[in-house]
């Protein structure tokens, strides 16, 4: 075990050098000028996020820095479906997906984590301090060990154990359309008007007119083992370019990643659509890809250009979004293509 460790601190220390190796140029713009800073996220989750983003935001802080404490405080919330108070996979053990993205291209992510309460520090770890993008499963937790972080007790919580109970009863997979809206009631069982969060998804400009996204997730409730969605992926659920703007996804991933969405999103802005306009075009793609069975799940988009613009759209009605450009946070209900 002691050599385990040794080696694990020795990588840990060598991709750290690695990381910090100079790499080849890349274009980037010109430096950004001064924006009064803004912050928008995935559903109602993010009204309590934006007022951990704004923290720092409002005191001229780091668009990074921001969207990472913006979205640990639903990881720390041990809400239903964020952070280790989420719904277990269908083996009853809680697996958590997360990714981040900054101004300069700089990106990483954790896929399959367990037993670590914030997966989006982890995900910043992996972006700073190793060559990589994405680590997962085992390796992405010996990796968060190796860093500092502690190992949580695998333990779901209550509210995750009665709706595990619930679903045993039939095994049945059959997710259910905005989930993540708390103010949306289960259908059944002994934990039917709780919160219910699955994703949040977060994208900021600060005053600098720097850009940065986070994205965190338990992913879908009673999933395979092993499953990833579109969360995790850098292009899917998140996607910064600095010369343009920023998006990200919530809902069903494997629709999104279809379609390398919050890429597509970006793709469109900088072809001179809006940040709804864009987020709207991406989503009548995934309708028509679905077809008849795009009633039956929800994917929404939010973006952010680099003028600090915002937009959203989504699949179906129930979906909302929080927007903050002061200290109090605004919860929009987002426009929706299917009547």
């Amino acid at each position: 075990m002691s050599s385990r460790r040794k080696f694990l601190h020795t990588s840990a220390a060598g991709l750290a050098g690695l990381a910090a190796a100079p790499l080849a140029a890349v274009a980037l713009p010109a430096a950004p000028k001064a924006n009064k800073p803004i912050v928008i996220s995935t559903w109602d989750a993010g009204v309590n996020a934006n007022k951990g983003a704004w923290k720092i935001l409002g005191a001229g802080g780091y668009a990074l820095d921001a969207v990472e404490a913006g979205v640990m405080v639903t990881e720390s919330e041990q809400g239903c479906c964020v952070g280790l108070g989420g719904h277990p996979d269908r083996d009853g053990i809680v697996t958590l997906d997360a990714c981040i993205m900054d101004e300069k291209f700089n990106c990483g992510g954790v896929a399959a984590l367990e037993r670590i309460k914030h997966p989006i520090s982890v995900a910043r770890r992996v972006m700073e301090r190793t060559p990589h993008v994405l680590i997962v499963g085992e390796g992405a937790q010996q990796f968060a060990l190796a860093q500092g972080f502690p190992l949580e007790p695998q333990k779901l919580s209550a509210d995750a154990t009665a709706a595990y109970k619930e679903w045993l009863k039939t095994s049945q997979y059959k997710p259910i359309v905005n989930i993540e809206n708390s103010g949306r009631q289960r259908p059944t069982g002994p934990v039917g008007d709780r919160q219910n969060h699955d994703t949040i998804a977060m994208l900021a400009l600060d005053a600098q007119g720097r850009l940065s996204g986070s994205c965190t997730t338990s992913g879908m409730r009673f999933k395979m083992h092993g499953r990833v969605g579109d969360s995790p992926l850098i292009g899917s659920g998140l996607f910064v370019d600095p010369a343009v703007g920023a998006a990200a996804a919530t809902g069903q991933g494997e629709d999104v990643v279809r379609i390398a969405g919050a890429h597509t999103v970006v793709e469109l802005m900088r072809q001179g659509r809006t940040p709804q306009q864009a987020c709207k075009e991406a989503i009548e793609r995934i309708a028509a890809i679905k077809g008849a069975k795009a009633k039956d799940i929800q994917v929404a988009f939010i973006a952010l250009d680099k003028n600090g613009q915002t937009g959203s759209y989504a699949l179906q009605t129930g979906f909302n979004y929080t927007v903050s450009t002061t200290d109090t946070p605004r919860l929009i209900d987002g426009e929706f293509l299917l009547k």
